[in-house]
This record gives C-alpha cells, structure tokens and sequence, in this order.
C-alpha cells in the first residue's frame, strides 16, 4: 500500500504538470481525492492493515493528501495568472481612439408644460390626483350629468370596450372618484391622457392630454374660481396678462365659461397667433351642477365648487407657437432638440 501511496503521488504530480485550464485541475482533484479517487480507494482499504501499519500508512497518505492540495492550488494560481495576461492581451484598449459622443435627452414640450402647470397649481395648495384611463361609462358620462343618448355625447365619441367600458374622453372621471372617495374640503388637479374618435389632423388627435382642476368646500363662489384661474393665467404667461370669461354651457358645470387670456404675443393688439382678436381661449370652467355633487354622495344644500379643465396641447401649441399637433407624437429630434 505504500508503493501504492507513492505511485499515486507521483502520477499526481506529472498530470498537474501537464494541466492547462481550470477544468483540467478540477478533473485531477476528482481522480485523486473525489468519493471515487485513487487516494479515497487506498484510505478505505486501510481497515485491511494491521494494527502498526496502520499509523504509518495513514500518516503518508495524510502527507500525500497535502502535497497534492498544495500543488493543485500552486497550479491554480499559475493557471489564473496565465489566463489574465491572455485576456489583458486579447482586450487590449487603444487609449488613443476618440470617444463616442452620449448625448443628453431633454424633456419633451408637453412635460415642460405640464410641470409648469403642476407647480403653479401645486403652490396654490393643490393635489396631483390619477385614475384609470380605461374608464366605466357611468364615470366618464353618467355622473357627470351625460346620459345615455344625451346630445353632449356627440362632442366626446370615443371608443368603447363595449357597452359600460371605454377610454376615457376626459380627466372629469378622475374628479367623480375622488368626491366619491374623500370628503370635503377636496382641491385637486388631474393631468392625464385622454381618447377621442377623431381623425389625426393639424389641431386633432385620437390621443391627446388634459389637466382638469376641482375645488369642493362650503361657500365657494364663482368669484373664488375666477381668482384662482387668474392667478393661474398671469403665473404661466406673466404679470401683464389679462383673462376674460364668455358664457358656456357644460353638462356637469353651472353656470359655466370659456376662459380667453390675453394674447402673449402682442398684448391684445391683434396679430396672427390670436387671428386678430387679441384673446385666446384656453379653457373651460365653471361651477360644479348640484347633480353632480348628488351623484357623489356631497350635499349640495351644504357645499359647493367650481371645476375647470384644458387641453394641454393647445397650451403648449400657443406657449411655444406650434401649429400642428402631430409634431408632438412623430418623436422627431430635430423638433424636439429646439425645447
């Protein structure tokens, strides 16, 4: 067993002489000192010795056993050294080539915009407020005060999942659930993308963004709307604007009005981007229809609010004089790259 011992030894030593990868030493590990190795075999065998052979092979083997695990990691090591140099060699940088050139994105006009208006609004003690844009058609028309086949539907033909599911038309969902939701006082905006069934034009698009505001509490007058949207105008177009308010009629607001500012472009003097009139319509508003309030579970008899709501493309379009809406959704660099 000790001639046995010894040939194993020296085996060992002439296999890792020849090992060139990692593998190679992993398999020489198992052939010698696996379950199943020569050396495990002899260890095993160990029970046939008599008493004093017994500490003197096992010392050997023990010796064996260690002279090997040594060379295995001396090899190891070797064998590690010689890949690096081989993979410095091979990934070798030429420090003298230019770079490429990373450029940095910008924010898209519409989300320039669009947190111009969160802040103004945001600073007035607003609250940024969400819901789903696949909507039910009681939110997106029955409690707003549209029924079924009522003439206001017309305006907003959108596309229905089936008969009670639709993309919603409009962020007034939004303003249902939240007075379904919380109790007054409530003041809350609810930017979001909406759908309508239009055919993709200069000014219309199937797709488009809104920002819609609400206020619910007791004794809120039409006076507190107009204050709020001026306030409003004169933060996002500057001091010197103007706002003027023109009867309207919406299903879910009463009394209701189109807010016009004037134009930021020639003070109200006339010119092109206002076609001579010196207003611009940017919004509609109103005080909230008792009805709806009822449809909320709110007491009309106790409290009252005013809503409004705009498109924020025509924000952008008249903030930025763009005169066709398409330029927003065609993600092309060269218009983007100017915001």
């Amino acid at each position: 067993m000790k001639e046995q011992l010894e040939n194993i030894k020296v085996h060992a030593v002439q296999d890792l002489e020849n090992a060139c990868s990692m593998q190679e030493l992993e398999n020489i590990r198992i052939k010698y000192m696996g379950k199943k190795g020569e050396l495990t075999s002899v260890l095993r065998g160990m029970g046939a010795l008599s008493a004093e052979e017994r500490p003197i092979i096992g010392q050997l083997a023990n010796e064996i056993r260690s002279f090997i695990e040594e060379k295995i990691e001396s090899s190891k090591q070797v064998i590690l050294s010689k890949e690096k140099q081989e993979k410095l060699q091979k990934e070798v940088i030429d420090i003298t080539m230019p770079g490429k050139k990373h450029e940095l994105g910008k924010k898209h006009p519409l989300s320039i915009v669009l947190d111009e208006i969160k802040d103004i609004f945001i600073g007035m003690g607003f609250e940024i407020a969400e819901g789903p844009e696949v909507e039910l058609d009681y939110y997106n028309f029955e409690a707003l005060n549209i029924p079924k086949n009522h003439p206001a539907r017309d305006t907003q033909d959108t596309f229905y999942i089936n008969d009670n599911i639709v993309l919603r038309t409009q962020t007034s969902p939004v303003q249902i659930r939240s007075m379904e939701n919380s109790k007054p006082p409530i003041r809350i905006i609810s930017p979001g993308r909406v759908y309508r069934s239009d055919a993709v034009d200069a000014t219309h698009s199937p797709v488009f963004h809104q920002v819609e505001g609400l206020v619910i509490d007791k004794n809120v007058t039409m006076g507190d709307l107009k204050g709020t949207l001026e306030v409003f105008a004169k933060r996002l177009y500057g001091d010197d604007t103007k706002v003027r308010f023109r009867p309207h009629h919406f299903p879910f607001t009463e009394p209701s009005a189109e807010m016009d500012v004037s134009c930021f472009v020639c003070g109200g003097s006339g010119c092109r981007v206002c076609k001579g009139e010196g207003w611009i319509e940017i919004l509609g508003s109103g005080m909230v229809h008792p009805k709806v309030l009822k449809n909320c579970g709110i007491d009309p008899e106790e409290y009252s609010g005013f809503a409004f709501g705009m498109g924020l493309e025509r924000i952008v379009m008249k903030r930025f004089g763009i005169d066709d809406l398409r330029l927003f959704f065609e993600n092309d660099m060269r218009f983007l790259k100017q915001f």
